[in-house]
């Protein structure tokens, strides 16, 4: 499992390495998909990379991925779920939040978790029964601190629009579901919550949180893990909530409501 690790850590920074030549901080032209979801050229390259070499390196393997196969025929062969671009309207417009999440999948769970955002140079990697890390250093998620009452929690775009929030912690919202995850992970938010994201936006995220000693768990409706056959994830959405620890993860969602 290590050497699968280091694949997927050489993988990450290679195909940073490819998104970097595509990125403008003035911005580049971005394009709207059926789903109304923000794509670029360098989505499209990242994936074609992606896919690539997993196919090269692990030819039994199934791939999930964002912008090309959406759905496995069974999950007794591993399984790679890839987003070759969280935050592409990040990336758009010039921003410096974005990455490349990878994560492979075991009987349906994730064994080994990647994230790599180039333009801040953060590494986060995690395999299951193991620690987190954040540039190869442990991370951990941290509890509220009374000494720190500045704590924040990472939210989407779309959750005060979909949410009655009332908890008494300052949001934030970062542009890449994958990034919110990774900031409960290492410590720095107490809380993340995302309305509307996909499995190739959790995948990896999942494992990272949970090896770090939180709790990431669907807000409400069925668990995103483990995936299931036959299912067309380009369709599926899951809210996910993430926190610090369990006591925090159950007060917080009762003070989170679904707007009707």
């Amino acid at each position: 499992m290590n050497d699968v690790l280091e694949f997927a850590e050489k993988l990450a920074l290679q195909t940073g390495e490819l998104l970097r030549k595509y990125y403008d901080p003035s911005g580049v032209n971005a394009m709207l998909k059926p789903d109304h979801t923000v794509v670029t050229d360098a989505d499209f390259a990242a994936d074609q990379y992606l896919t690539r070499e997993i196919n090269a390196h692990f030819p039994g393997d199934q791939i999930i991925s964002e912008e090309s196969s959406h759905s496995v025929a069974d999950i007794e062969s591993p399984t790679w779920v890839i987003d070759p671009l969280d935050g592409t309207t990040n990336f758009s417009l010039g921003l410096a939040i974005w990455g490349i999440s990878i994560a492979r999948l075991i009987h349906g769970y994730p064994e080994i978790a990647v994230i790599y955002f180039p333009l801040i140079d953060e590494l986060y990697t995690a395999r299951r029964g193991a620690d987190a890390f954040l540039n190869q250093k442990p991370i951990s998620t941290q509890p509220p601190d009374p000494a720190h009452p500045l704590s924040f929690f990472a939210c989407c775009s779309r959750s005060f629009r979909n949410f009655d929030i009332n908890i008494p912690y300052k949001p934030r919202i970062l542009g890449s579901s994958a990034y919110s995850f990774c900031m409960v992970a290492r410590g720095t938010a107490l809380l993340a919550l995302d309305s509307i994201p996909k499995i190739w936006d959790l995948a990896a995220i999942w494992l990272l949180v949970e090896q770090a000693g939180g709790v990431i768990a669907a807000f409400d409706g069925p668990t995103p893990i483990p995936i299931s056959p036959d299912i067309d994830y380009s369709h599926t959405s899951f809210t996910l909530l993430a926190a610090a620890n369990q006591k925090l993860f159950d007060s917080s969602r009762g003070k989170i409501h679904r707007r009707s």
